[in-house]
């Protein structure tokens, strides 16, 4: 992929509290992979690239409403999800408890999320785009290829890898700007990402070598 700030947006999923603030509800599971990947900076660096060289960008947000506490089955990342309180709101039309709340922004991320420039989706209700307007707010800015980070690996990245490429989508995957569980039972969610990711696009890039592809290309005309 030729990464051109004309046609390429940075997508970011899940750059919130309850996946990457230490301590977080799934810190057993996912902190290891954090510092392994260093996963938080590289995230800090794929902002501010993109922001320096006019790349758009994009965070598709996981939000739990309290309706969505009514739902009668799940899998069981969702029901963990659910009965830890994760990514929690009250609804869409309140903020109330949101700053500083495993749903807001990791503060080393928020300055970059909250520059005026960035677009923020309506959230995701499970792993994959589907369910929000990601998909529309790329094709209305003309973006027809993604590089693909955040959280978790294995789940919303994969999921919306995947829906991206059914919609037509270019998509590069950054592989040292996620991480994923490594569970006791299910299994080392980051191993299972590594692979799927290569199966699905040739375009697995390192932090390295995706600010280097935004700091050479030319910078976008209004």
């Amino acid at each position: 992929m030729d990464l051109t700030a004309a046609d390429t947006a940075l997508v970011v999923t899940d750059p919130q509290n309850d996946v990457l603030r230490a301590g977080n509800p799934v810190w057993a599971l996912v902190g290891p992979a954090l510092a392994a990947h260093r996963t938080v900076e590289n995230l800090h660096r794929l902002f501010a690239a993109a922001g320096e060289n006019g790349f758009g960008v994009y965070v598709s947000p996981h939000y739990n409403f309290t309706a969505d506490l009514g739902w009668r089955f799940g899998g069981p990342i969702e029901r963990t999800m659910h009965e830890a309180g994760m990514f929690s709101r009250p609804d869409a039309l309140t903020l109330d408890g949101f700053p500083g709340s495993g749903a807001d922004w990791l503060p080393e991320l928020a300055p970059f999320i909250e520059d005026g420039r960035t677009v923020v989706t309506s959230p995701h209700k499970i792993f994959g785009p589907q369910s929000n307007d990601l998909v529309l707010q790329l094709r209305k800015r003309g973006v027809t290829q993604v590089v693909l980070a955040g959280m978790l690996a294995n789940l919303c990245v994969e999921s919306h890898l995947r829906d991206l490429l059914e919609n037509g989508f270019r998509c590069a995957v950054v592989s040292d700007a996620v991480a994923a569980p490594d569970h006791p039972e299910f299994g080392d969610g980051n191993a299972a990402a590594a692979v799927n990711h290569r199966f699905l696009t040739d375009d697995v890039l390192t932090t390295d070598q995706v600010v280097e592809h935004f700091t050479r290309s030319p910078r976008r005309t209004p």
